[in-house]
């Protein structure tokens, strides 16, 4: 279940149920987004170490095999971060985390997909090409698929550049999409703590990076 953060969270009275993994940066994103909006609701934990995702059950919660995925009252199911991320924040649009004008909006989508495109993807294709357990699974989801060697070296360097990119971005803004803290903040610390998995540090040189880090990493939901 989410930490208890700094505003009072509020059980939703409905029958939502979360599809989580401690260790997964995907479902971290969902998690730090709950612990800000204050929201508790049911959480179950999907083993991926052990292969649960691949299991009958799950199967039929989310045919893909990823999480994180949220079960609605209905026993529908919403897969994906960002759609997740939007549902909830109709259920609790204070404090907004998605942008609260359409130029707003606007920005915080374009950023988010910028971080996810040029970080996030770029430390999956260089982590999931190199980990030792993912021999067959370089990419997420029901079918096998064998690493390429070539593709964590690209993902590294390719993560390594978009550090210098956000750096140069953040010389401007206080946080990644502008003054307001937001999904795109989420995405980007959620990249920068996993991407040390795979020993890729932020630069020492990058004051901006490093000035919103220990700002964002500070938050009480950060620590989810």
């Amino acid at each position: 279940m989410p930490k208890r953060c700094a505003r009072p969270q509020q059980a939703w009275d409905g029958e939502l149920k979360f599809y989580d993994c401690r260790t997964a940066p995907s479902p971290r994103r969902v998690r730090i987004f709950l612990a800000e909006k204050g929201l508790d609701i049911e959480t179950v934990e999907v083993d991926l170490g052990a292969g649960e995702q691949f299991s009958e059950a799950f199967r039929k919660v989310n045919p893909d095999c990823v999480v994180p995925a949220l079960e609605l009252d209905d026993g529908s199911v919403v897969s994906e971060v960002l759609a997740i991320c939007q549902y909830l924040e109709e259920l609790q649009p204070v404090p907004s985390l998605l942008g609260s004008t359409p130029e707003e909006r606007a920005r915080v989508t374009m950023w988010n997909a910028k971080v996810e495109q040029q970080g996030l993807w770029a430390m999956a294709e260089a982590f999931r090409n190199s980990a030792k357990g993912l021999a067959d699974r370089a990419v997420t989801g029901p079918d096998a698929y064998p690493q390429i060697p070539e593709l964590a070296e690209r993902g590294h360097k390719r993560v390594e550049q978009f550090f210098r990119r956000l750096d140069d971005s953040l010389s401007e803004t206080r946080f990644v999409a502008g003054d307001n803290y937001s999904i795109a903040d989420i995405t980007a610390l959620v990249v920068v703590e996993f991407a040390r998995w795979i020993k890729i540090a932020t630069p020492d040189d990058a004051k901006n990076l490093s000035r919103w880090y220990a700002e964002v990493s500070g938050r009480p939901s950060a620590a989810v």
